[in-house]
């Protein structure tokens, strides 16, 4: 997944469902071949499936929703890939909101008011997993129908981004 192109097949596939590789091709400006195999690889670690219709160069994919997240403490290659999926998610999301703060201007009244930025500091323990389980839990209130089935969008609905995370701000203190 750490592949630019992989993670633009997904959020294609994301705000406008299922696709064939060679619509994604189109809108992602790549050869119908290579957006056909990144799916398949995609597919094989679950971000992706058959959405069920059409064979061959007809058949159309869509994207699995599903809370992810990388790293952990695995060790080794795994940990490797799990920090460079993280570095190229946090980069993308940034991005992302670099390019919306140059656009929000021209955003009407009601998009501009309800997007956010939001920092904070708490005094917590290790509860902030909890603090995690709530906000995936509210955001997939609003969007598991809605990100598999386009009729229950609401007629004005639009992809928003969320992004979040909670860590130490300082080191584990020595214990001794």
């Amino acid at each position: 997944m750490a592949h630019p192109l992989r993670v633009r097949i997904v959020e294609e596939l994301s705000f406008d469902g299922p696709m064939t590789a060679s619509q994604l091709a189109e809108r992602v400006g790549e050869s119908p071949a290579n957006c056909s195999w990144h799916l398949r690889q995609l597919a094989k670690y679950g971000y992706v499936e058959e959405a069920g219709e059409g064979s061959g160069r007809q058949r159309p994919w869509r994207a699995v929703l599903e809370s992810r997240s990388w790293g952990g403490r695995q060790g080794g290659e795994a940990a490797a890939a799990g920090h460079a999926m993280a570095s190229v998610m946090y980069q993308r999301e940034f991005d992302e909101w670099r390019a919306f703060q140059e656009r929000k201007e021209a955003e009407p009244d009601d998009w501009y008011d309800a997007s956010f930025w939001t920092q904070s500091f708490a005094w917590l323990t290790a509860e902030l997993r909890e603090i995690e389980d709530e906000i995936i839990e509210t955001v997939l209130r609003y969007t598991r129908d809605r990100f598999t089935d386009p009729a229950t969008r609401p007629e004005d609905a639009r992809p928003v981004r969320f992004v979040a995370w909670g860590f130490p701000s300082r080191p584990a203190e020595k214990q001794s």
